[in-house]
């Protein structure tokens, strides 16, 4: 924009001055044969003094008009290069507070967190022009964003919170009612299976508010190595662990590796394998965890990131042993540390799900 204001400034400055320079030639070349008398005192030999005059008359009047448009153009590329350099310097005062309004939007579309910079405002103080009322418009929509998510936080941090009490009182009822010996077996039945379906509502609740954690930035960052946070969860998985230093919350950066190493176990075909890596290549660190599971068609592998999604449908069952929440926690609290979770299905079935985040170096 900078660049097209000055051309169209530099265009019209160089139009108008060549306006100007054919209106100024045309107004003199009317006014030279009332301005130009010579008196010549001796002609050439054959030519008469009236012709000679007259000859000299115009030959001057040639002269002046030629040397009015040579220093007249010469004058206008002067004037015009000064006027284009003065114009781009001009566009980019009259500019820099759309660079700032970018600058700012910027910033908050690559904050790590989806909420991570929603409390920045431009602020901008001068005349109310449009800019500025571009600018006011802007802090008013950040501010709508950050109440909604604040909002949309304290609501999920709330409800789980509230659950959890007649979620607790259940499973004491039920376990209270199953613990006498002559307990039919039908009753028996019938309570594990409410157990077993009040442990899941469990597991959502504390899925419903890791989510809900880790999708805020973290507010304290420490020295964490996923090859040790790797190592200590999986158990029964085939490693190949390398260093893979990261800044991060060391709970949620727990979370996110147990997470993929469950989905793996857990998505699995009987005997399949678990396996996994962590490194660092260039400027970022990962982790990755791949399986032998059933086969994921492409187009759904996006979709499994998604709270509550499984392959055969948009709800879980009741009796399926995980909340539905665990690589959408996993993206999140990826992104939250400025990185960033994929998946690929593979081939022979089963997937490689890649968590990747900044690396640092070992502050040892």
């Amino acid at each position: 924009m900078r660049l097209r204001l000055t051309l169209v400034y530099g265009g019209l400055f160089l139009g108008a001055g060549l306006l100007l320079l054919v209106l100024t030639y045309l107004l003199v070349s009317q006014q030279l044969p009332g301005v130009i008398k010579v008196r010549a005192e001796i002609p050439p030999p054959g030519v008469g003094n009236a012709t000679f005059t007259q000859q000299f008359e115009q030959s001057a009047r040639d002269d002046m008009l030629r040397t009015l448009l040579t220093q007249g153009l010469l004058a206008l590329v002067m004037a015009t290069a000064a006027a284009v350099g003065l114009g781009y310097l001009i566009a980019g005062v009259l500019l820099q507070p759309l660079n700032r309004i970018t600058a700012t939007a910027r910033r908050i579309a690559e904050a790590p967190a989806a909420d991570g910079r929603l409390h920045e405002r431009i602020a901008m103080e001068g005349p109310e022009d449009e800019v500025k009322r571009l600018a006011d418009t802007f802090d008013r929509m950040l501010t709508r964003l950050d109440h909604a998510f604040d909002g949309q936080r304290r609501f999920i941090a709330n409800a789980s919170h509230e659950l959890r009490t007649p979620l607790t009182l259940n499973r004491t009822l039920l376990e209270v009612a199953l613990a006498p010996r002559q307990v039919t077996p039908e009753l028996r039945h019938l309570g594990d299976t409410l157990l077993a379906i009040n442990d899941r509502h469990g597991r959502l609740i504390d899925g419903l508010l890791m989510l809900a954690r880790s999708e805020r930035e973290p507010a304290e960052l420490s020295y964490v190595d996923l090859a040790d946070v790797a190592d200590h969860v999986a158990e029964t998985a085939d490693t190949r662990l390398a260093e893979a230093p990261v800044l991060g919350d060391p709970i949620l950066l727990e979370r996110m590796v147990q997470n993929l190493i469950e989905n793996g176990l857990r998505h699995n075909v009987p005997g399949g394998w678990v396996c996994v890596v962590t490194g660092a290549h260039g400027p970022s660190a990962f982790v990755e965890v791949s399986n032998s599971g059933p086969v994921v068609p492409p187009y759904e592998v996006e979709g499994l990131f998604e709270p509550f999604r499984r392959l055969t449908g948009t709800e879980r069952l009741a009796a399926s042993p995980g909340a539905g929440l665990g690589l959408s926690i996993v993206r999140a609290v990826a992104r939250a540390h400025g990185g960033e979770a994929r998946a690929v299905a593979r081939p022979e079935g089963g997937l490689i799900v890649t968590v990747t985040l900044p690396r640092v170096a070992d502050p040892m």
